[in-house]
């Protein structure tokens, strides 16, 4: 999830300021010790995007997704984060790479003092092998990663920074590439699996294309939802697809001492950093790239799902995109927007239900500090506050707009969609599940269930999409394959076709959840209409002979 209607990070046009701190630690946990990233005044630096996509894609980032055990690996968790939203199926010729010039970043703050203790970060590389012969992704069907018809490749290395330490976890591993289709990739699931890769000391990573697992109507922005509730149930990001990151950990990796029993509470959230100057390649288009000069400078930051998009207002937006979660508490300005937010306020002049009083101190607790009773505030629980560590002094922690997990909360048998609300204390806020409804959960969040523990009823509907247009799975990295065909928009939630039907891996569990698969609910994948489907048909079978003929062109 991003800003500014659900795609630009920071501005839309993608730029983005930093804006240095002056701490004792440095916010950033890649700057050199006593260093700064940029002076007082830094330039502001374009995210690079075209029609034509060029190279690269503009590195819009979804909040970091934390969850607790999974049924195939009980002591783990697993964070992933998604950007590049409504990427197209058929988006090419250069679909949706990963930048190149980007580093993205996945935090984790385990000692609530709102500053990364370990830090997740995966940078880019593109091996190009078309050259001037060919502008296309892939010149025949491909059947593994290492395939000789696939000309477009991405490899990464994922670093891992603890304190002052950095080692490298994995190095050039290959990257699932766009899904051109099912000509050009009649077994997706089989790049994926090759995409898979364990990591040293247990855990495993991925990089790819995925469905986007996140379902919302984005009438939303049409004040709300028509005026009169009338425009709902359509799955705005159904048929599309994101490029996603997941990391599978053990608990204890990523728990305050490495002991997830006595410290189970982890705050997490992303960022993407680019190149504050690049210099361009030269005139004379000889494919020579670019070159970035002085570092690079955070233009992303998501946390909590919805926050950067609804509770942060525009002229906030930069600041809070190039920002660390410990100047959260000291930017009145934010936290205005949470102890009195705007929502609720909207809500009351359309649809007359009148907004909770302020200040919304429940809001503080879901947003900035965790649920906990040690704050004082009106949520009676202990759920998922760092200042619910034993190791943690109260004099350390720092409210900040954090995606927070108990680690410890068992896997509810039956997962309920609205989470905590439902009494499902697995589910959002505490952590996220691919599954759990973070729009409706929210909204009703917004109107004060967290705080009078009742729903309220006039909303109980949300905005009728309930559960994503794909099935989820039960192994890492749980997240749906990637779509052929783009649908988004185009039909209301109905009951999905089975993974086999839509050719994506059966995958229907996330390490949050634990309970049978067959007890979720889904809805349908729709396809296009039959006219279109058969002229795509016709137009692949003759791709497909083009492309065999020429590649025995080319090696005859």
């Amino acid at each position: 999830m991003v800003s500014n209607t659900y795609g630009a990070a920071g501005r839309a046009d993608g730029v983005g300021y930093l804006t240095p701190t002056a701490a004792t630690r440095s916010p950033n946990p890649f700057r050199k010790p006593h260093g700064r990233d940029c002076p007082d005044a830094c330039p502001t630096h374009p995210a690079y995007r075209s029609a034509r996509r060029r190279q690269r894609t503009a590195p819009r980032s979804r909040a970091a997704r934390p969850w607790t055990v999974s049924p195939d690996k009980p002591d783990s968790v697993t964070l992933i984060a998604s950007f590049a939203p409504f990427s197209a199926p058929d988006g090419g010729p250069n679909f949706f790479p990963f930048a190149t010039d980007a580093a993205y970043n996945i935090y984790v703050d385990n000692d609530g003092d709102a500053k990364a203790d370990l830090t997740y970060r995966f940078t880019f590389k593109t091996q190009d092998r078309r050259g001037k012969d060919t502008f296309l992704y892939n010149n025949g069907p491909v059947t593994s990663l290492d395939d000789e018809n696939l000309l477009f490749r991405q490899t990464y290395t994922l670093e891992l920074k603890r304190g002052w330490e950095t080692r490298t976890l994995i190095k050039d591993a290959p990257v699932a590439p766009s899904r051109v289709g099912k000509a050009s990739m009649p077994d997706y699931n089989t790049l994926r699996q090759q995409a898979i890769k364990a990591l040293p000391g247990g855990g495993q990573v991925f990089a790819g294309q995925a469905d986007d697992s996140f379902f919302l109507d984005l009438h939303v922005f049409d004040l709300l939802y028509g005026g009169d509730l009338s425009e709902t149930g359509t799955d705005t990001l159904a048929g599309f697809n994101v490029n996603s990151l997941a990391i599978q950990v053990p608990a204890a990796d990523l728990a305050l001492k490495g002991d997830a029993t006595r410290n189970p509470v982890i705050g997490v959230w992303s960022t993407t950093d680019r190149g504050r100057v690049r210099l361009a390649a030269g005139d004379d288009l000889q494919g020579e790239r670019g070159e970035d000069r002085g570092g690079r400078v955070q233009v992303s930051r998501l946390g909590n799902p919805l926050v950067n998009e609804v509770v942060v207002p525009a002229g906030l937006k930069d600041s809070f995109n190039a920002s660390w979660p410990e100047r959260d508490a000291k930017t009145p300005e934010l936290v205005k927007r949470v102890t009195e937010p705007e929502v609720p306020k909207l809500i009351e002049a359309i649809y007359k239900i009148p907004a909770p009083a302020t200040p919304r101190n429940d809001l503080v607790e879901i947003f900035l500090t965790g649920i906990t009773t040690k704050a004082g505030g009106p949520i009676k629980a202990d759920l998922n506050s760092q200042l619910n560590n034993a190791d943690v002094p109260p004099k350390w922690f720092q409210p900040a707009e954090e995606l927070r997990l108990n680690m410890s909360v068992k896997p509810a048998a039956k997962p309920n969609r609205l989470g905590v609300l439902a009494g499902d204390l697995q589910g959002f806020p505490n952590g996220r599940r691919l599954t759990d409804d973070v729009v409706d959960i929210e909204l009703q969040a917004l109107e004060g269930a967290a705080q009078t523990g009742k729903l309220v009823d006039a909303l109980t509907a949300g905005d009728k999409v309930d559960a994503n247009d794909q099935a989820f799975g039960n192994s890492f990295p749980y997240l749906a394959l990637p779509n052929t065909s783009k649908v988004g928009g185009t039909a209301p939630a109905a009951k999905p076709a089975s993974a086999q039907d839509t050719d994506t891996q059966s995958v229907a569990l996330n390490t949050a959840e634990a309970g049978d698969a067959k007890t979720w609910r889904s809805i349908a994948y729709v396809t296009g209409a039959v006219g279109v489907a058969a002229v795509l048909a016709l137009v692949a079978f003759i791709s497909t002979a083009w492309w065999r003929r020429r590649s025995r062109y080319l090696v005859g």
